[in-house]
């Protein structure tokens, strides 16, 4: 007797019952929507303690320094305007603006970004915990050495630096008929290039950093994972990064990267440690400079 054949729907029920993670190959993760909001959620819980906090409409470089000569911060009643320098291709306007203190453990890290270009390359960075790869000349505190970022080159950070990248707002964005991701890496200095970085999986979105619109960008950082919220008034959406298998990032500095060309308003800048009730996750207060 022929056995009948088992009805496709039933072979796709079958596989989308299994969890999302184990269809994936080696360290390629499937996003999932559902999944992603349930670890945000889990990571954000607890007590959390602010260690800086800046509304960004007073004078930035109280909290702030900046590598770059090319671009520009400006702050007013609404916020603080980040623009790089015109010129594409020319990495002397690429700008980096760093915070003065340094944190150490889980952190929370929350913005409002509002988009002011219209460009459809480059992108906005993220950088969580920076520091320098402890070899001459680059010393954990990267504020001692500055002078070799004055030309902001994007290899002068993951060729010397050990720190979360997260990009965003990446392309121009209409809600129809464009798309913008979300990449997550972890640097790896003094070795090849990019190769080898990526934090998986990728995100793409249609409803996401349109010009003029503001967004509430929530951040966790824990271990070997970033969580995401990103809020606009259409949207909400979650991300999860997974570092599986490269050195975790533990303290540094936060900076905000416009490659050439991008501009964006930031307001209400804050960065977060474990509360004191958060038995094994206890915080380390800001460090300070080195």
């Amino acid at each position: 007797m022929r056995l009948k054949s088992i009805p496709l729907f039933l072979i796709m029920s079958l596989i989308l019952s299994e969890p999302l993670d184990l269809l994936a190959k080696g360290n390629s993760f499937v996003p999932d929507s559902g999944k992603d909001r349930a670890s945000f959620i889990g990571a954000e819980k607890g007590k959390w303690e602010e260690a800086f906090g800046d509304p960004c409409t007073e004078n930035w470089t109280e909290k702030w320094f900046l590598d770059g000569k090319v671009g520009t911060v400006n702050h007013d009643q609404l916020g603080m305007t980040l623009t790089a320098g015109p010129t594409f291709k020319n990495d002397s306007h690429h700008m980096v603006l760093w915070t003065k203190d340094a944190f150490e453990g889980d952190l929370k890290i929350e913005y409002e970004y509002t988009r002011l270009d219209n460009e459809n390359r480059c992108v906005n960075i993220l950088y969580i915990q920076a520091s320098g790869s402890g070899k001459e000349p680059f010393l954990e505190d990267i504020s001692k050495w500055s002078e070799l970022r004055e030309v902001p080159s994007m290899k002068s950070y993951f060729n010397n630096m050990n720190l979360y990248h997260i990009s965003y707002a990446a392309f121009s964005n209409d809600g129809i008929s464009t798309s913008s991701y979300v990449r997550g890496r972890r640097y790896m200095p003094h070795q090849k290039g990019l190769k080898g970085t990526n934090m998986m999986p990728d995100y793409n979105y249609k409803q996401m950093f349109g010009t003029g619109v503001p967004h509430k960008v929530t951040v966790i950082k824990k271990d070997r994972e970033l969580f995401l919220r990103i809020k606009n008034p259409k949207a909400v959406e979650y991300c999860h990064l997974r570092n599986s298998e490269l050195p975790i990032i533990s303290k540094g500095r936060v900076g905000l990267r416009h490659m050439f060309t991008r501009s964006a308003r930031y307001r209400n800048f804050s960065i977060s440690v474990r509360g004191e009730d958060d038995g094994e996750n206890a915080p380390i207060k800001s460090l300070g400079d080195f």
